[in-house]
């Protein structure tokens, strides 16, 4: 198993009828962690990316509320793309993991949900830091 198995898609609740569409979200149900902060990016110029950082101790929940996106995501050793597409599916970050979110589309909203309040000493921004920091886990 490696790192990257804890970064997971999870369906969140998907309530249907002729009026739209309704999910939800619970903390430390449908994600495993308290929400302290929540965050949404948008108005992406074309050919611009977001993120590219890892956290030490924060998890986070990337959803495309509307919209796509592709997360980059690498854990020292692997590394892996997953696309977000859906509004109903988010992706589990756990700490330790760098996530770069590229590729968005016209109009896309990125929502993110964190586990802590913001702490510029929670993140690593430089990639060849990372790797040091992925390298003593």
């Amino acid at each position: 198993m490696t790192n990257l198995d804890k970064c997971k898609i999870i369906e969140l609740p998907k309530e249907e009828d002729p009026r739209g569409s309704l999910t939800y979200i619970y903390e430390k149900v449908q994600i495993p962690f308290d929400i302290k902060r929540v965050f949404y990016i948008y108005d992406v110029p074309a050919g611009k990316d977001r993120g590219a950082h890892a956290h030490k101790e924060c998890w986070q929940f990337i959803i495309a509320a509307s919209g796509a996106l592709k997360v980059y995501l690498n854990d020292g050793t692997h590394e892996k793309t997953v696309e977000l597409n859906r509004p109903y599916q988010g992706l589990l970050v756990p700490p330790g993991i760098w996530a770069h979110e590229k590729e968005f589309t016209t109009g896309a909203l990125c929502l993110v949900l964190a586990s802590h309040d913001f702490d510029e000493n929670d993140y690593i921004r430089d990639f060849g830091k990372f790797m040091d920091f992925a390298a003593q886990r």
